[in-house]
């Protein structure tokens, strides 16, 4: 699979949009070269020399799915035209694109087309295509650059699915904490930080800081941390809507503006200002301020 200089808008920032298709044809090529390896994400985002968290948001923005439905599509892909092309057997086929076992092939290549590799092979009549998959359509609005100072922020670390209903009890432990401490003010900002994309880490497992921005100094309490959002350059997003299609903004930012920007990215979490409290909100008129950082 090849990403095309001709597919991509240009904005006079050819030479930063070469160096992200360069990387990610790079890891497209390494991985359809070994599909019979196990590949793992910290390899792939190695060797884009992306840090592991950006990996996941860029590609999933560039492909229109996350990376290890990428490779499993692949290794599928491949399985069908060996099945349909070649008299290899079936066993050695699915170690090949890297399955243990005929066994495990068959069950995903069901799953994927509906009929079985030996089923396949005899019905040279059968045809077999899956729809491309693409990004929903979404107009991202252009963003702000700024540079910002470093944030102060008290913290409740939470796991699990993003958004479930432990996430309003946690704000509302946070806040009512800061008026404990008469740290709420009209500047007070709330912040979410999201350290992982629930379509490539288990829901369960999935991190997010719920903090609140702070003038004063604190120390860590219980369950409560402190700590420093850096500052630096940002390109800020505005964002009003349900947060449940924050995944295709998203897939937006780092499939769309990213690489036609000129910017790269720093090597720092991206974080979200919510503009107002999701309990007193009508969900569509939610507004959320997204920090991607970058650097020339």
């Amino acid at each position: 699979m090849l990403l095309d200089n001709k597919n991509i808008i240009v904005n006079n920032k050819k030479e930063t949009q070469t160096e992200y298709l360069k990387k990610l044809n790079f890891v497209f090529d390494y991985i359809e070269n070994n599909l019979d390896k196990k590949l793992t994400i910290k390899e792939l985002s190695d060797i884009s020399n992306l840090s592991e968290f950006h990996f996941h948001r860029i590609i999933k923005g560039v492909l229109g799915e996350n990376i290890g439905n990428f490779i499993t599509r692949k290794r599928i892909e491949t399985a069908a035209r060996l099945i349909r092309y070649t008299t290899l057997e079936i066993k050695e086929i699915a170690y090949n694109v890297g399955y243990e076992s005929p066994a495990s092939l068959s069950k995903m290549f069901k799953q994927f087309y509906s009929i079985s590799p030996l089923e396949y092979r005899k019905n040279k009549d059968f045809f077999i295509e899956r729809p491309e998959l693409k990004n929903p359509g979404i107009i991202l609005d252009k963003p702000i650059i700024k540079s910002t100072n470093d944030i102060r922020i008290i913290y409740i670390k939470i796991t699990g699915k993003y958004g479930n209903k432990n996430y309003h009890k946690i704000w509302t432990e946070l806040w009512n904490y800061g008026k404990s401490k008469n740290i709420i003010t009209s500047l007070t900002k709330r912040i979410g930080i999201s350290y992982n994309d629930p379509k490539i880490t288990p829901k369960e497992k999935c991190k997010y800081d719920a903090c609140l921005s702070i003038n004063k100094d604190l120390k860590p309490d219980g369950k409560i941390g402190v700590k420093t959002i850096k500052g630096g350059k940002y390109a800020v997003f505005n964002y009003k809507g349900d947060y449940k299609n924050l995944g295709i903004i998203y897939d937006r930012i780092f499939g769309d503006w990213l690489i036609n920007s000129g910017y790269r990215l720093r090597n720092v979490p991206v974080y979200e200002i919510k503009e107002n409290p999701i309990s007193e909100t009508d969900k569509n008129k939610l507004v959320t301020k997204i920090f991607l950082p970058i650097k020339k």
